[in-house]
């Protein structure tokens, strides 16, 4: 490179006056994030709108200049909305892209707009803002689920199926009290990101490269101009926290891990070994080669997508695990798994809310099922201590039946009142009332438990804890 070009080359940096010869070309790739960080654009013009208002009400820069710089901002963002702006990687980022485009547009006044901070409390401020949005985003997308699986429920209150402990029958529950378990999960979930915004929403901006600015800046006008609850306390904490982002990672995969185990019941469900469930085909594809098949692909590829989110958020954590204060390079590569966080997260979350309320259920399956695996073993032992013998007891009684059951191929629902009477006395005919999985979640008719009734109720307290959301 000769003389007059690596000239070129520094000039074209913001910050090349220390330098005395222009980064190698590969380098200047390596280094730069703006073929990422530009989706933050919006963000980065809000908090640069803020900053010169905040510096015009203390008096560092002239109204003349504020509203020249409030215009040129206004342009800006209208040129990257409508894919009319260049961006660059020799500026390196979204906010250098922006800071040369507006000095571009209105001379000395757009210099003047980085007075007071740096690029460090600069993108903390941004992804805080953008992190924002996104979890509002979010929430949006897990209500409507919470709907759906609302909606879901309300439609089979009462059609009995097996649950399952180990993967083994346990004990009859109705459709609409396994899906109303889903609830409970997405409603933690949703829980677990009005936190992480609450502890997200402190505003870096004004903490600068580390130290703060010896200039007379209004932390709290910026911070009420930005919706942030306050300004950090410390500087060195507000530019190289990402505590928010590791914190929406984690709840990101947990809300992932609950759609995965959602997802995998979905996929066993909706095989001819269960039969239990019907997916709308617009979730489902074809195999080319057996035409037989119709495979249950969106929850198949959420259930592999979550392994993606965990890793990105062990990313971060490993990311973060040796950074000294304050900033350091490191910390742009946080903004990847950030992202796509983010996209697989809404992606995933839309997914479902579309699929879950359009399942079609088989209950004539399920019940069938629900006889299988002496699942009402436990009923006929409640009965038993109603009738006056102690558990442990009715439990041994209980045993041998269900041996004899398995040794004879039959339910304890299609033995004889004689062959049962055999294993204790105290069996009488209004035994078989219990025998039925209708009578068996009829029975757990309390607050959390499987009766027709009580999920109606969860259900009915369920729209109005989401209407309590909104």
């Amino acid at each position: 490179m000769s003389t007059d070009d690596a000239g070129k080359a520094k000039s074209n940096q913001q910050w090349g006056g220390r330098f005395s010869e222009g980064v190698d070309a590969f380098v200047q790739e390596f280094t730069a994030s703006v073929q990422f960080d530009q989706r933050m654009y919006r963000q980065d013009i809000c908090g640069s709108r803020a900053h010169a208002r905040m510096l015009h009400k203390v008096g560092v820069i002239s109204e003349e200049d504020l509203n020249a710089i409030l215009g040129g901002l206004d342009e800006i963002e209208q040129e990257i909305a409508e894919g009319r702006f260049q961006w660059s990687v020799e500026l390196e980022d979204v906010h250098m892209n922006i800071e040369a485009r507006l000095t571009d547009k209105i001379g000395i006044a757009g210099k003047r707009l980085h007075t007071g901070r740096s690029r460090n409390d600069q993108v903390a401020t941004d992804i805080r803002l953008y992190m924002r949005d996104a979890i509002e985003a979010v929430q949006a997308e897990t209500r409507r689920l919470l709907e759906g699986m609302l909606h879901l429920a309300s439609r089979h209150t009462s059609a009995v199926m097996p649950g399952f402990t180990h993967l083994q029958t346990a004990q009859p529950v109705t459709f609409g009290h396994h899906v109303m378990a889903w609830f409970e999960m997405l409603m933690r979930d949703h829980s677990r990101l009005q936190d992480c915004a609450r502890r997200m929403n402190v505003m870096p901006l004004g903490a600068a490269a580390l130290a703060g600015t010896s200039y007379p800046i209004d932390r709290n006008y910026t911070a009420e101009l930005l919706g942030f609850d306050c300004p950090a306390e410390n500087s060195l904490d507000a530019v190289s926290d990402r505590d928010f982002s590791i914190e929406f990672c984690a709840a990101a995969s947990i809300i992932m891990t609950h759609l995965s185990r959602i997802s995998e019941e979905l996929v066993l469900w909706s095989s001819a070994q269960f039969a239990f469930i019907d997916l709308p085909d617009r979730f489902c594809t074809g195999s080319s080669i057996m035409p037989q098949k119709k495979n249950p692909d969106v929850p198949e590829l959420v259930r592999g997508k979550t392994g993606r989110v965990n890793g990105h958020l062990i990313s971060l954590l490993t990311l973060m695990k040796s950074q000294p204060l304050a900033y350091n390079k490191d910390n742009q590569e946080d903004k990847e798994p950030l992202f796509d966080t983010v996209d697989t997260l809404l992606g995933s979350l839309r997914a479902f809310a579309d699929m879950i309320p359009a399942i079609e259920i088989k209950a004539d399956n399920m019940r069938e099922a629900a006889f299988r695996g002496f699942s009402t073993a436990t009923d006929l032992a409640d009965y038993l201590v109603r009738k006056g013998l102690p558990f442990r007891d009715a439990h041994e009684v209980v045993g041998k039946a269900v041996r004899l059951g398995v040794d004879s191929g039959r339910d304890l629902s299609e033995m004889s009142l004689e062959e049962l009477q055999g294993f204790s006395d105290k069996i009488g005919a209004d035994v078989f009332s219990v025998l039925t999985p209708e009578g068996a979640v009829q029975a757990r008719d309390h607050i959390g438990g499987t009766a027709p009734a009580q999920v109606s109720k969860a259900i009915q307290r369920g729209h109005e804890r989401l209407a309590a959301l909104s």
